[in-house]
């Protein structure tokens, strides 16, 4: 049964077509993987069960009759922050203790109008909100990974390290996750596997739990190129219901992967090159440049100048978003309800119990930004050094660079409960030093895993696209993929 578990969604599919194994025995061994890893490895808050078995059987049939869907019978994870109708969606909040909607995202839609079977909801941090999924109210998703010779439990990233963890231990086959400063790339980066952040608008955000409404966008983790290609196919969509979603053709971008990248123009930003960047990220940057050098592409310097302003610009912009969208949650409606004697006690007890340590301070951050007085000084400024930040991308596209090569993460996967993290949040903010410019552009981003470091954890490149060419960057991806290899952990749970 665990062999079905080892299957790519590209092997998986061909199985099924073949029938050589049916959609209710892959959905059965991946139930037993999770029954047996997620006590462990926390990647679950909610295992769907029985509604994943009769996806499954009305697969069999839909197969059977040669109706078969692109996703028909692939077992997937979903984050807690996609509303899935009348199943468990609290974005891994204590504020939305027993919400269930009664409605599906459009993301999720998508997916199952495809023929891909719920296993359940995927832990995450608290509201998207943090690098190392250690917000959640559930508790921290191990990283399938450890150190050599070493017992310690690592983060998997965040914010979506349920979906990562779940992916890297094949409790399932894809994973949806969603990014507003890296939240899919960098745990894809920490745990082996592949992670894409489409263009802002290419995926419906309808349905999805809002953190920063101008930064977030959904996408797929997956355990390689192919795979997070056969995905976005079937999650991207215009959308009414969402209006920043964009009207264009979702292009078939699995027969992107393999395709030639010679003649392509990859850009090299200087000012990626951090002081005190660990000497195995930079190695593993040049190894990167030599795969893609060998495959044909050209390999050029280019500068991106307003770079190091993007952090504190990302963490006054999302911070604002986040406190205005979060003003909802009450007590009045729906999840938590903490009585008061009054409305305004109810109020404040509620989301003094409902929010955690983390989302409460961005809101506070945000507030504040956002109050009379401040407005213009910070959130102004922060928008002004976003268009800078869009300007030099587009600089650099119109002198003919076709994608830009960076690392994903400025180290591999550290201790749950690090100190140093723990004590300064700031530290925390920095795992996302390579990954926010692309949320501030809107532009597509892909982790790719390159490589392992000393102690034999896993490390990710990231390629970065002009607005809407997802394709080179798996057509580029695949190169990566190709001359790193494939990593999985070794098996300890």
């Amino acid at each position: 049964m665990s062999d079905l578990t080892a299957l790519t969604i590209a092997e998986a599919r061909d199985k099924l077509s073949k029938k050589e194994t049916s959609a209710t025995e892959l959905t059965n061994a991946y139930l037993a993987a999770i029954e047996t890893a997620n006590p462990v490895i926390n990647a679950y808050v909610k295992v769907t069960a029985d509604k994943a078995r009769s996806m499954a059987k009305l697969s069999d049939e839909k197969i059977a009759k040669g109706e078969a869907g692109p996703l028909e019978g692939i077992p997937l994870g979903i984050k807690d922050l996609f509303a899935t109708e009348g199943v468990h969606t609290q974005a891994a909040s204590h504020i939305l203790d027993g919400f269930e909607p009664r409605y599906e995202s459009t993301v999720t839609a998508n997916l199952f109008a495809d023929g891909a079977v719920m296993l359940g909801k995927l832990n995450m941090d608290e509201f998207a909100m943090g690098s190392s999924n250690e917000t959640s109210y559930y508790g921290p998703v191990k990283n399938p990974w450890r150190k050599k010779g070493s017992n310690m439990d690592l983060v998997p990233g965040g914010s979506s390290g349920g979906s990562a963890a779940s992916v890297a231990a094949q409790l399932c086959a894809g994973a949806t996750a969603t990014d507003t400063g890296g939240s899919i790339r960098q745990p894809a980066a920490l745990t082996g596997t592949v992670g894409i952040k489409p263009t802002y608008g290419r995926c419906s955000r309808w349905g999805i739990v809002a953190f920063a409404s101008s930064l977030d966008q959904a996408g797929p983790i997956a355990r390689d190129v192919r795979d997070a290609a056969i995905l976005l196919k079937s999650m991207a969509s215009v959308d009414p219901k969402d209006t920043t979603s964009v009207d264009r053709e979702v292009p078939d971008y699995e027969a992107a992967v393999g395709r030639s990248v010679k003649g392509l123009k990859i850009g090299i930003p200087k000012e990626y090159r951090m002081d005190g960047m660990p000497a195995e990220i930079e190695t593993l940057w040049q190894k990167g440049i030599a795969w893609l050098k060998d495959a044909g592409a050209e390999i050029v310097d280019v500068s991106l100048p307003h770079t190091k302003y993007a952090l504190p610009a990302y963490y006054i912009v999302a911070p604002a978003e986040a406190s205005s969208n979060l003003a909802r949650y009450d007590g009045v409606r729906y999840g938590l309800r903490v009585s008061g004697k009054d409305i305004a006690e109810m109020y404040e007890k509620t989301r003094a119990e409902g929010f955690g340590r983390e989302v409460k301070r961005r809101i506070m951050i945000g507030t504040y930004v956002l109050s009379a007085g401040y407005y213009d000084a910070y959130y102004l400024q922060a928008q002004k050094v976003r268009t800078l930040i869009k300007r030099d991308f587009e600089t650099v596209y119109a002198d003919g660079i076709d994608a830009l090569l960076t690392p994903a993460t400025p180290s591999a996967a550290f201790g749950i409960g690090d100190q140093d993290m723990a004590a300064d949040p700031v530290k925390m903010y920095l795992n996302d030093v390579f990954t926010v410019t692309v949320n501030m552009a809107g532009l597509p981003g892909i982790a790719v895993p390159a490589g392992l470091d000393d102690g034999g954890l896993p490390l990710g490149l990231q390629l970065i696209g002009r607005p809407f060419d997802e394709e080179t960057l798996f057509s580029l991806g695949s190169v990566i993929e190709k001359a790193a290899g494939r990593f999985t952990p070794a098996k300890w749970w």
